[in-house]
């Protein structure tokens, strides 16, 4: 293995040296070379850090790594729209994830990540484009993560079609609201997945009353 990491580390860095003379002697105008050396610099890292089982230590090191790429790529091609913004939140969540280990799963974290995500993007909306709500779409997707695990660790797989078909519905009916609201169309997907919540209900309940009914004859 040790052959394999410094085989991949004088490989890596013989790739980008001639990458970049090709840049430089090609194309001087257009630095194209960072893209093939992130995945460079990753392979020889990879290696290292899942030889010595370092997964945490992995995750914090290509978390800066991917930041630091997006912030130069945006620096180089879009400097007055600060795009990385959008970007670098959801990354600086994977290396606090692997750090809280085992509390990761539990609904005090996902409380938490939720309420600074929702946060974190409007105050980006309110900033950078306040001229369209558009945080209600990462927010609604952010939701799912608390009421997902509150459900599933009581097992109340019933109540939690219910509360999701509940904030579905809400969902559709502000984008509705913002985005077209001369027309009402958030009926026909809100109709679509009221049939969630019937499907649990009447399975569950079936299932109970054919319980019953064998009980009895037994």
């Amino acid at each position: 293995m040790k052959n394999l990491i410094n085989f991949s580390i004088a490989g890596s860095l013989m790739t980008i040296i001639f990458l970049g003379i090709v840049n430089f002697i090609t194309s001087p105008q257009t630095l194209w070379l960072i893209y093939p050396c992130l995945l460079l610099l990753l392979w020889p890292i990879t290696l290292i850090f899942m030889v010595k089982k370092m997964y945490k230590q992995y995750s914090l090191v290509c978390s800066a790594i991917i930041i630091a790429f997006l912030i130069v790529e945006n620096y180089l091609y879009a400097p007055h729209h600060l795009w990385f913004a959008y970007a670098i939140y959801p990354i600086i969540w994977w290396p606090i994830l692997m750090y809280l280990d085992e509390k990761a799963k539990t609904l005090q974290v996902a409380l938490i990540g939720c309420v600074s995500t929702i946060i974190y993007y409007s105050l980006l909306n309110m900033i950078v484009s306040p001229q369209y709500p558009w945080v209600i779409y990462p927010a609604f997707l952010v939701l799912w993560w608390p009421l997902a695990l509150y459900h599933a660790q009581r097992k109340t797989f019933v109540a939690f079609s219910v509360t999701a078909t509940l904030l579905i519905s809400i969902f559709f009916i502000i984008v509705n609201v913002v985005s077209s609201p001369g027309v009402i169309w958030a009926v026909y997907p809100i109709f679509v997945t009221l049939w969630w919540p019937l499907s649990m209900y009447f399975y569950v309940y079936k299932r109970r009353m054919y319980h019953a009914t064998f009980m009895k004859r037994m």
